[in-house]
């Protein structure tokens, strides 16, 4: 599922470090912990087990936001014509025999709505979003944060494009 945020209200403040702050290139592992905190909020609240950060799809939805920034779109079909199946099976992730389940969500936001909060806010307000993130199956999941955005922004406004590869093998 993709989603371009907007506008929408302000988010109170989080218990999640750096919640609400806007990723930088000096500041994506806090974002993802954020982004990471935020989404095991959510499923907590809806009596599920947490997600636990999986290096593999880590790596495939960096790769995917930071093409969609270099490449100026916003898909979830890379310009190579790969599909996010194709992405994750490339990472290793999706095991050669035995079963598994996959799902990825995308945003981008400018300015306050760049914050994981916002961002996954506006995941949770879109059904298809919020599908994947309260999959009771899923187990593991990727975040790719790229600072800016799949279209040119003004200068003084900064983005950031997020890709979440969600998984479970079994």
């Amino acid at each position: 599922m993709s989603l371009a945020l907007a506008s929408g209200p302000a988010s109170a403040q989080s218990p999640c470090r750096g919640a609400d702050d806007i990723p930088t290139a000096g500041t994506l592992r806090a974002a993802r912990a954020a982004t990471l905190c935020l989404l095991n909020q959510q499923r907590a609240q809806h009596g599920l087990r947490p997600l636990r950060a999986n290096r593999r799809l880590r790596i495939s939805a960096t790769r995917h936001s930071k093409d969609m920034v270099a490449r100026h779109y916003f898909d979830h079909v890379s310009q190579d014509g790969s599909t996010f199946d194709q992405r994750i099976r490339r990472s290793g992730y999706i095991p050669r025999r035995g079963g598994w389940q996959i799902g990825e969500n995308i945003a981008w936001g400018a300015g306050e709505l760049a914050s994981p909060s916002h961002t996954v806010e506006a995941w949770m307000g879109s059904p298809g979003h919020r599908r994947n993130i309260l999959t009771r199956g899923f187990r593991d999941i990727g975040i790719g944060i790229a600072p800016g955005a799949p279209e040119d922004l003004p200068s003084d406004i900064a983005g950031a494009t997020y890709t979440t590869d969600f998984g479970s093998r079994h």
